[in-house]
Protein backbone atom coordinates (compact mmCIF):
# COMPACT_ATOMS: atom_id res chain seq x y z
CA UNK A 1 0.00 0.00 0.00
CA UNK A 2 1.49 3.56 -1.05
CA UNK A 3 -0.15 5.96 1.64
CA UNK A 4 -1.56 9.44 -0.57
CA UNK A 5 0.69 11.28 2.15
CA UNK A 6 3.71 9.33 1.02
CA UNK A 7 2.52 10.01 -3.16
CA UNK A 8 2.54 13.66 -2.08
CA UNK A 9 5.97 13.57 -0.42
CA UNK A 10 7.07 12.50 -3.30
CA UNK A 11 5.34 14.91 -6.04
CA UNK A 12 6.81 17.47 -4.16
CA UNK A 13 10.68 15.69 -4.23
CA UNK A 14 10.38 15.31 -7.47
CA UNK A 15 9.35 18.40 -8.19
CA UNK A 16 12.16 20.13 -5.93
CA UNK A 17 14.55 17.64 -7.62
CA UNK A 18 13.56 17.77 -11.69
CA UNK A 19 13.13 22.16 -11.02
CA UNK A 20 16.83 22.29 -9.86
CA UNK A 21 18.34 19.86 -12.09
CA UNK A 22 18.84 17.46 -9.18
CA UNK A 23 18.45 13.80 -8.17
CA UNK A 24 15.45 12.38 -6.94
CA UNK A 25 16.24 8.92 -5.01
CA UNK A 26 14.28 5.74 -3.99
CA UNK A 27 15.79 4.33 -1.12
CA UNK A 28 14.17 1.48 0.20
CA UNK A 29 14.43 0.98 3.91
CA UNK A 30 13.98 -1.98 4.39
CA UNK A 31 16.33 -3.06 7.93
CA UNK A 32 13.07 -4.32 9.36
CA UNK A 33 12.49 -7.74 7.50
CA UNK A 34 8.84 -8.12 9.31
CA UNK A 35 7.48 -4.84 7.71
CA UNK A 36 9.40 -5.41 4.21
CA UNK A 37 8.47 -7.95 1.62
CA UNK A 38 9.32 -7.87 -2.49
CA UNK A 39 5.61 -7.50 -3.08
CA UNK A 40 5.39 -4.11 -1.08
CA UNK A 41 8.39 -3.11 -2.56
CA UNK A 42 7.20 -3.76 -6.20
CA UNK A 43 3.95 -1.75 -4.97
CA UNK A 44 5.82 1.10 -4.31
CA UNK A 45 7.63 1.27 -7.36
CA UNK A 46 4.58 0.26 -9.56
CA UNK A 47 2.66 3.24 -8.19
CA UNK A 48 5.24 5.79 -8.47
CA UNK A 49 5.55 4.65 -11.73
CA UNK A 50 1.77 5.24 -11.97
CA UNK A 51 1.95 8.93 -11.36
CA UNK A 52 4.79 9.67 -13.57
CA UNK A 53 8.11 9.03 -11.29
CA UNK A 54 9.84 6.16 -12.42
CA UNK A 55 13.60 5.13 -14.04
CA UNK A 56 12.19 6.13 -17.71
CA UNK A 57 13.46 9.95 -16.35
CA UNK A 58 17.30 11.15 -15.72
CA UNK A 59 16.49 12.61 -13.01
CA UNK A 60 15.39 9.26 -10.71
CA UNK A 61 18.07 6.62 -9.25
CA UNK A 62 17.36 3.80 -7.11
CA UNK A 63 15.79 2.04 -5.94
CA UNK A 64 18.62 1.47 -3.19
CA UNK A 65 18.15 -0.43 -0.40
CA UNK A 66 19.15 0.31 2.98
CA UNK A 67 19.91 -2.92 4.42
CA UNK A 68 22.80 -3.85 1.80
CA UNK A 69 24.50 -0.57 3.26
CA UNK A 70 24.56 -2.32 7.18
CA UNK A 71 28.28 -2.46 7.43
CA UNK A 72 28.96 1.48 6.65
CA UNK A 73 26.02 1.31 9.06
CA UNK A 74 27.96 0.05 11.82
CA UNK A 75 31.23 1.82 10.89
CA UNK A 76 29.63 4.91 11.86
CA UNK A 77 28.06 4.14 15.02
CA UNK A 78 31.96 3.02 15.87
CA UNK A 79 33.01 6.25 14.87
CA UNK A 80 30.95 7.80 16.97
CA UNK A 81 32.04 5.75 19.97
CA UNK A 82 35.86 6.26 19.65
CA UNK A 83 34.79 9.81 18.92
CA UNK A 84 33.40 9.88 22.49
CA UNK A 85 29.96 10.76 20.86
CA UNK A 86 28.64 7.54 21.99
CA UNK A 87 29.05 4.42 24.68
CA UNK A 88 27.80 1.24 25.38
CA UNK A 89 24.96 0.49 27.96
CA UNK A 90 23.33 -2.20 29.64
CA UNK A 91 20.12 -1.02 30.95
CA UNK A 92 16.80 -2.69 30.65
CA UNK A 93 14.18 -1.33 30.40
CA UNK A 94 12.69 -1.89 33.46
CA UNK A 95 15.94 -0.77 35.22
CA UNK A 96 15.57 2.84 33.94
CA UNK A 97 11.80 2.72 34.83
CA UNK A 98 12.23 1.79 38.37
CA UNK A 99 15.20 4.66 38.40
CA UNK A 100 13.41 7.48 37.03
CA UNK A 101 10.11 6.60 38.59
CA UNK A 102 7.99 5.89 35.33
CA UNK A 103 8.12 3.80 32.31
CA UNK A 104 7.05 7.24 30.68
CA UNK A 105 10.53 9.07 30.61
CA UNK A 106 13.50 8.53 28.64
CA UNK A 107 16.71 7.56 29.55
CA UNK A 108 18.46 8.81 32.20
CA UNK A 109 22.06 8.72 31.23
CA UNK A 110 23.04 6.15 33.51
CA UNK A 111 25.65 4.23 31.66
CA UNK A 112 27.76 7.30 30.46
CA UNK A 113 30.81 7.33 32.72
CA UNK A 114 30.77 3.37 33.09
CA UNK A 115 33.06 2.89 30.43
CA UNK A 116 31.03 -0.72 29.33
CA UNK A 117 32.61 -2.10 26.07
CA UNK A 118 30.79 -4.06 23.85
CA UNK A 119 29.33 -7.36 24.81
CA UNK A 120 26.29 -9.05 23.19
CA UNK A 121 23.29 -7.45 24.67
CA UNK A 122 24.50 -4.16 24.95
CA UNK A 123 23.00 -1.17 23.23
CA UNK A 124 25.26 1.47 22.04
CA UNK A 125 23.81 5.58 22.75
CA UNK A 126 24.39 8.59 21.05
CA UNK A 127 25.98 10.91 23.67
CA UNK A 128 23.45 14.13 23.76
CA UNK A 129 24.92 17.09 24.65
CA UNK A 130 23.90 18.57 27.92
CA UNK A 131 23.96 22.21 27.04
CA UNK A 132 22.23 24.02 24.67
CA UNK A 133 19.39 23.65 22.12
CA UNK A 134 19.34 21.86 18.30
CA UNK A 135 18.09 24.50 16.03
CA UNK A 136 16.29 22.82 12.86
CA UNK A 137 16.09 25.19 9.97
CA UNK A 138 12.91 24.61 8.11
CA UNK A 139 11.95 25.75 4.91
CA UNK A 140 7.96 25.58 6.13
CA UNK A 141 8.08 25.71 9.96
CA UNK A 142 10.81 28.42 10.66
CA UNK A 143 13.58 27.26 13.31
CA UNK A 144 11.75 25.22 15.51
CA UNK A 145 13.91 24.70 18.89
CA UNK A 146 14.87 21.76 20.49
CA UNK A 147 16.16 22.08 24.15
CA UNK A 148 19.34 19.65 24.41
CA UNK A 149 18.45 18.59 27.65
CA UNK A 150 14.80 16.95 26.58
CA UNK A 151 17.01 14.81 23.67
CA UNK A 152 17.45 11.27 26.07
CA UNK A 153 21.03 9.53 24.59
CA UNK A 154 18.76 7.37 22.24
CA UNK A 155 20.18 4.26 21.03
CA UNK A 156 21.71 3.92 17.35
CA UNK A 157 22.81 0.13 17.59
CA UNK A 158 20.83 -2.39 19.33
CA UNK A 159 21.91 -5.40 21.28
CA UNK A 160 22.80 -7.83 18.38
CA UNK A 161 24.73 -4.92 16.47
CA UNK A 162 22.30 -4.10 14.34
CA UNK A 163 22.25 -0.21 13.46
CA UNK A 164 18.56 1.66 14.23
CA UNK A 165 16.47 3.38 11.69
CA UNK A 166 18.08 7.10 13.07
CA UNK A 167 21.61 6.90 12.10
CA UNK A 168 21.34 4.13 9.11
CA UNK A 169 18.89 7.37 7.69
CA UNK A 170 21.52 9.96 8.28
CA UNK A 171 24.43 7.61 6.68
CA UNK A 172 22.50 6.53 3.47
CA UNK A 173 21.74 10.36 3.44
CA UNK A 174 25.37 10.86 4.00
CA UNK A 175 26.57 8.25 1.18
CA UNK A 176 23.96 9.30 -1.42
CA UNK A 177 24.55 12.87 -1.22
CA UNK A 178 20.83 14.06 -0.03
CA UNK A 179 21.05 18.01 -0.02
CA UNK A 180 17.46 18.38 0.75
CA UNK A 181 14.94 15.86 2.59
CA UNK A 182 11.09 16.80 2.30
CA UNK A 183 9.04 14.79 4.10
CA UNK A 184 5.54 14.36 6.49
CA UNK A 185 5.58 16.22 9.87
CA UNK A 186 5.03 13.15 12.13
CA UNK A 187 9.35 12.73 11.14
CA UNK A 188 10.00 16.40 12.63
CA UNK A 189 10.38 14.83 16.07
CA UNK A 190 13.23 12.86 14.89
CA UNK A 191 15.08 15.45 13.24
CA UNK A 192 16.76 17.31 15.85
CA UNK A 193 18.42 13.87 16.89
CA UNK A 194 19.31 13.29 12.75
CA UNK A 195 20.50 16.43 13.00
CA UNK A 196 23.21 15.81 15.94
CA UNK A 197 23.72 12.55 14.48
CA UNK A 198 24.94 14.86 11.06
CA UNK A 199 26.93 17.01 13.08
CA UNK A 200 28.61 14.72 15.16
CA UNK A 201 29.85 12.52 11.87
CA UNK A 202 31.75 16.06 10.84
CA UNK A 203 28.99 16.73 7.83
CA UNK A 204 26.35 20.04 7.16
CA UNK A 205 23.09 18.73 7.55
CA UNK A 206 20.29 18.75 5.15
CA UNK A 207 17.88 21.50 4.41
CA UNK A 208 14.96 20.42 6.28
CA UNK A 209 11.70 20.81 5.21
CA UNK A 210 8.36 18.67 6.85
CA UNK A 211 5.18 18.67 5.07
CA UNK A 212 1.86 19.20 6.58
CA UNK A 213 -0.20 16.33 7.96
CA UNK A 214 -3.29 15.31 5.71
CA UNK A 215 -6.44 15.02 7.33
CA UNK A 216 -10.52 14.11 6.90
CA UNK A 217 -13.27 15.50 6.81
CA UNK A 218 -13.53 15.03 10.66
CA UNK A 219 -10.18 16.63 10.45
CA UNK A 220 -8.23 13.63 11.72
CA UNK A 221 -5.35 12.79 10.27
CA UNK A 222 -5.67 9.49 7.70
CA UNK A 223 -5.53 6.96 9.04
CA UNK A 224 -5.68 3.14 6.99
CA UNK A 225 -7.68 1.77 9.58
CA UNK A 226 -10.74 4.54 9.04
CA UNK A 227 -10.00 6.02 5.36
CA UNK A 228 -9.23 4.94 2.36
CA UNK A 229 -5.79 6.21 1.77
CA UNK A 230 -4.03 3.78 -0.25
CA UNK A 231 -3.37 5.44 -4.08
CA UNK A 232 -3.33 1.96 -5.82
CA UNK A 233 -7.36 1.90 -4.15
CA UNK A 234 -8.17 5.15 -6.15
CA UNK A 235 -6.34 4.27 -9.78
CA UNK A 236 -8.23 0.65 -9.26
CA UNK A 237 -11.37 2.79 -8.70
CA UNK A 238 -10.74 4.77 -12.02
CA UNK A 239 -9.65 8.19 -10.47
CA UNK A 240 -6.93 9.11 -13.30
CA UNK A 241 -3.32 9.30 -12.15
CA UNK A 242 -3.11 12.36 -13.92
CA UNK A 243 -5.97 13.98 -12.31
CA UNK A 244 -4.38 12.19 -8.31
CA UNK A 245 -1.25 14.27 -9.29
CA UNK A 246 -2.96 17.35 -10.06
CA UNK A 247 -4.91 17.21 -6.57
CA UNK A 248 -1.99 15.84 -4.53
CA UNK A 249 0.05 18.35 -5.41
CA UNK A 250 -2.55 21.10 -4.33
CA UNK A 251 -2.55 19.60 -0.71
CA UNK A 252 -1.08 21.83 1.60
CA UNK A 253 0.44 24.24 -1.84
CA UNK A 254 -1.39 26.26 -4.37
CA UNK A 255 -0.01 27.64 -7.82
CA UNK A 256 -1.46 31.37 -6.31
CA UNK A 257 -3.81 31.56 -9.23
CA UNK A 258 -7.76 31.06 -9.50
CA UNK A 259 -6.97 28.09 -11.86
CA UNK A 260 -6.35 24.83 -10.09
CA UNK A 261 -6.69 22.48 -12.88
CA UNK A 262 -3.33 22.06 -14.81
CA UNK A 263 -0.57 20.01 -15.88
CA UNK A 264 1.80 18.42 -14.01
CA UNK A 265 4.39 20.27 -15.81
CA UNK A 266 2.70 23.25 -15.37
CA UNK A 267 3.05 22.43 -11.47
CA UNK A 268 6.43 21.74 -11.07
CA UNK A 269 7.37 24.87 -12.30
CA UNK A 270 5.42 26.80 -10.22
CA UNK A 271 5.93 24.93 -7.19
CA UNK A 272 8.25 26.30 -4.81
CA UNK A 273 8.42 24.32 -1.22
CA UNK A 274 9.08 27.51 0.80
CA UNK A 275 5.21 28.12 -0.13
CA UNK A 276 4.18 25.15 1.08
CA UNK A 277 1.27 25.74 4.14
CA UNK A 278 2.07 24.49 7.39
CA UNK A 279 -1.30 23.99 8.30
CA UNK A 280 -2.96 20.39 8.18
CA UNK A 281 -4.40 19.80 4.50
CA UNK A 282 -7.87 18.43 3.88
CA UNK A 283 -8.16 15.71 1.87
CA UNK A 284 -11.32 16.17 -0.33
CA UNK A 285 -12.67 13.15 -1.71
CA UNK A 286 -15.95 15.05 -3.40
CA UNK A 287 -12.78 17.58 -4.70
CA UNK A 288 -11.10 15.04 -6.23
CA UNK A 289 -13.77 13.27 -7.95
CA UNK A 290 -14.67 16.23 -9.54
CA UNK A 291 -10.82 16.76 -10.79
CA UNK A 292 -11.33 13.67 -12.22
CA UNK A 293 -14.48 14.14 -13.81
CA UNK A 294 -12.55 17.25 -15.70
CA UNK A 295 -9.80 15.30 -16.59
CA UNK A 296 -12.08 12.10 -17.93
CA UNK A 297 -13.96 15.10 -20.26
CA UNK A 298 -10.82 16.26 -21.39
CA UNK A 299 -9.88 12.82 -22.97
CA UNK A 300 -10.11 12.30 -26.59
CA UNK A 301 -12.92 10.14 -27.44
CA UNK A 302 -10.25 6.86 -28.34
CA UNK A 303 -8.66 7.54 -24.81
CA UNK A 304 -11.71 7.49 -23.12
CA UNK A 305 -12.84 4.06 -24.71
CA UNK A 306 -9.68 2.90 -23.69
CA UNK A 307 -9.36 4.32 -20.02
CA UNK A 308 -13.32 2.11 -19.77
CA UNK A 309 -11.87 -1.11 -20.97
CA UNK A 310 -10.83 -2.44 -17.92
CA UNK A 311 -14.10 -1.89 -16.60
CA UNK A 312 -15.95 -3.31 -19.48
CA UNK A 313 -13.78 -6.64 -20.03
CA UNK A 314 -12.75 -7.38 -16.68
CA UNK A 315 -13.89 -10.21 -15.47
CA UNK A 316 -16.05 -8.85 -12.17
CA UNK A 317 -17.81 -6.62 -15.13
CA UNK A 318 -21.50 -7.35 -14.28
CA UNK A 319 -22.01 -9.40 -17.87
CA UNK A 320 -21.08 -11.70 -19.78
CA UNK A 321 -17.83 -11.47 -21.71
CA UNK A 322 -19.63 -12.72 -25.22
CA UNK A 323 -22.05 -10.00 -24.60
CA UNK A 324 -20.09 -6.93 -24.84
CA UNK A 325 -20.05 -5.25 -27.97
CA UNK A 326 -16.97 -2.53 -28.39
CA UNK A 327 -18.95 -0.83 -31.00
CA UNK A 328 -21.67 -0.63 -29.54
CA UNK A 329 -20.17 0.80 -26.71
CA UNK A 330 -18.44 3.09 -29.02
CA UNK A 331 -22.17 4.61 -29.95
CA UNK A 332 -22.53 5.79 -26.56
CA UNK A 333 -19.15 6.38 -25.02
CA UNK A 334 -19.51 10.47 -25.49
CA UNK A 335 -22.61 10.36 -23.87
CA UNK A 336 -21.30 8.51 -20.66
CA UNK A 337 -17.85 10.70 -20.98
CA UNK A 338 -19.80 14.01 -19.81
CA UNK A 339 -21.60 12.61 -16.62
CA UNK A 340 -18.84 9.72 -14.86
CA UNK A 341 -16.54 11.07 -12.15
CA UNK A 342 -14.89 7.81 -12.41
CA UNK A 343 -14.52 5.35 -14.12
CA UNK A 344 -15.54 2.51 -12.52
CA UNK A 345 -18.86 4.37 -13.08
CA UNK A 346 -19.18 3.43 -16.65
CA UNK A 347 -20.30 0.29 -16.11
CA UNK A 348 -23.50 1.28 -14.49
CA UNK A 349 -24.60 3.86 -17.43
CA UNK A 350 -24.09 0.94 -19.98
CA UNK A 351 -25.27 -2.13 -18.57
CA UNK A 352 -28.62 -2.16 -19.40
CA UNK A 353 -27.16 -2.41 -23.27
CA UNK A 354 -24.81 -5.74 -22.90
CA UNK A 355 -27.43 -7.47 -19.95
CA UNK A 356 -30.43 -9.62 -20.71
CA UNK A 357 -32.37 -7.59 -18.64
CA UNK A 358 -32.00 -4.49 -17.20
CA UNK A 359 -31.07 -4.32 -13.46
CA UNK A 360 -33.44 -4.66 -10.60
CA UNK A 361 -33.99 -1.70 -8.37
CA UNK A 362 -36.33 -2.18 -6.27
CA UNK A 363 -36.31 1.70 -5.14
CA UNK A 364 -36.01 3.00 -8.51
CA UNK A 365 -39.12 1.09 -9.46
CA UNK A 366 -40.57 1.82 -6.91
CA UNK A 367 -39.98 5.56 -7.09
CA UNK A 368 -41.13 5.69 -11.00
CA UNK A 369 -43.97 3.07 -11.31
CA UNK A 370 -46.31 5.28 -9.07
CA UNK A 371 -50.60 4.85 -10.74
CA UNK A 372 -50.35 5.90 -13.99
CA UNK A 373 -47.56 4.74 -14.77
CA UNK A 374 -49.00 1.79 -16.99
CA UNK A 375 -50.56 3.48 -18.77
CA UNK A 376 -47.76 5.97 -19.98
CA UNK A 377 -45.99 2.59 -20.68
CA UNK A 378 -49.09 1.43 -22.93
CA UNK A 379 -49.10 4.64 -24.80
CA UNK A 380 -45.26 4.98 -25.11
CA UNK A 381 -45.09 0.84 -26.43
CA UNK A 382 -48.31 1.35 -28.91
CA UNK A 383 -46.15 4.71 -30.89
CA UNK A 384 -42.70 2.86 -30.35
CA UNK A 385 -44.45 -0.27 -32.05
CA UNK A 386 -45.39 1.75 -34.66
CA UNK A 387 -41.65 3.33 -35.91
CA UNK A 388 -39.37 0.93 -38.06
CA UNK A 389 -36.03 -0.39 -37.40
CA UNK A 390 -33.68 1.82 -39.03
CA UNK A 391 -33.75 5.72 -40.07
CA UNK A 392 -36.99 5.98 -37.93
CA UNK A 393 -35.59 5.11 -34.85
CA UNK A 394 -32.89 7.57 -34.33
CA UNK A 395 -32.78 9.79 -31.39
CA UNK A 396 -34.81 12.76 -32.76
CA UNK A 397 -37.87 10.44 -34.06
CA UNK A 398 -38.01 8.69 -30.37
CA UNK A 399 -38.00 12.02 -28.81
CA UNK A 400 -41.18 13.81 -30.72
CA UNK A 401 -42.99 9.86 -30.53
CA UNK A 402 -42.37 10.27 -25.98
CA UNK A 403 -43.46 14.12 -26.30
CA UNK A 404 -46.99 13.15 -27.80
CA UNK A 405 -47.41 10.07 -25.05
CA UNK A 406 -46.49 12.86 -22.89
CA UNK A 407 -48.88 15.53 -24.03
CA UNK A 408 -51.52 13.05 -24.54
CA UNK A 409 -51.15 11.94 -20.69
CA UNK A 410 -51.09 15.57 -19.25
CA UNK A 411 -47.60 15.30 -18.15
CA UNK A 412 -44.03 17.36 -18.69
CA UNK A 413 -42.00 14.86 -21.05
CA UNK A 414 -39.51 14.71 -17.87
CA UNK A 415 -42.56 13.46 -15.86
CA UNK A 416 -43.38 10.81 -18.98
CA UNK A 417 -39.83 9.67 -19.21
CA UNK A 418 -39.44 8.00 -15.48
CA UNK A 419 -40.95 4.71 -16.37
CA UNK A 420 -40.18 4.18 -19.78
CA UNK A 421 -36.35 4.82 -18.36
CA UNK A 422 -36.68 2.36 -15.41
CA UNK A 423 -38.49 -0.14 -17.26
CA UNK A 424 -35.67 0.26 -20.43
CA UNK A 425 -32.86 0.61 -17.93
CA UNK A 426 -33.91 -0.49 -14.46
CA UNK A 427 -32.32 2.82 -13.46
CA UNK A 428 -33.80 6.36 -12.50
CA UNK A 429 -30.64 8.06 -13.78
CA UNK A 430 -28.74 7.09 -16.42
CA UNK A 431 -27.58 8.26 -20.47
CA UNK A 432 -29.69 10.40 -21.90
CA UNK A 433 -33.35 8.25 -22.73
CA UNK A 434 -33.95 8.58 -26.30
CA UNK A 435 -30.41 7.97 -27.36
CA UNK A 436 -30.14 5.02 -24.86
CA UNK A 437 -33.14 3.69 -26.93
CA UNK A 438 -31.51 4.21 -30.13
CA UNK A 439 -28.58 2.32 -29.33
CA UNK A 440 -30.58 -0.38 -27.65
CA UNK A 441 -32.88 -1.10 -30.75
CA UNK A 442 -36.21 -1.59 -31.30
CA UNK A 443 -37.07 -4.95 -30.60
CA UNK A 444 -35.57 -4.76 -27.43
CA UNK A 445 -36.97 -1.98 -26.28
CA UNK A 446 -40.29 -3.23 -26.82
CA UNK A 447 -39.43 -6.25 -24.99
CA UNK A 448 -38.54 -4.72 -22.14
CA UNK A 449 -41.73 -2.03 -21.75
CA UNK A 450 -44.07 -5.88 -22.08
CA UNK A 451 -41.86 -7.07 -19.59
CA UNK A 452 -42.71 -4.39 -17.00
CA UNK A 453 -46.34 -4.18 -17.80
CA UNK A 454 -46.60 -7.57 -16.83
CA UNK A 455 -45.14 -6.75 -13.72
CA UNK A 456 -47.31 -4.16 -13.52
CA UNK A 457 -50.42 -5.87 -14.84
CA UNK A 458 -50.13 -9.62 -14.04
Amino acid sequence: MFHVGGARSALYNWAVARKAGGTFVLRIEDTDAARNKPEWIDGIVSALAAIGIDESDPAFEGPYFQSQNAERHRQAGLQLLAAGRAYYCDCTREQVAERTGSAQLGYDGFCRDRGLEYEAGRALRFRTPDEGSTVVVDLIRGEPSFPNAAIEDFVIARGDGSSVFLIANVVDDLDEGITEVIRGEEHLSNTPKQQLLWEALGAVPPVWAHLPVIVNEKRQKLSKRRDKVALEDYLAEGYLPEAMVNYLMLLGWGPGEDREIRPYAELEQLFDIKDVNGSSAFFDVKKLAAFNGEYIRALDPAAFVAACTPWLRAPHAPWPAESFDQALFETVAPLAQTRITVLSEITAYVDFLFLDQPVDDEAGWAKAMKPGAAGILRDARAALAALAEGPSWRAEGLKAVLEAVSEKNGLKLGKAQAPIRVAVTGRTVGLPLFESLEALGRARTLARIDAALARLEP
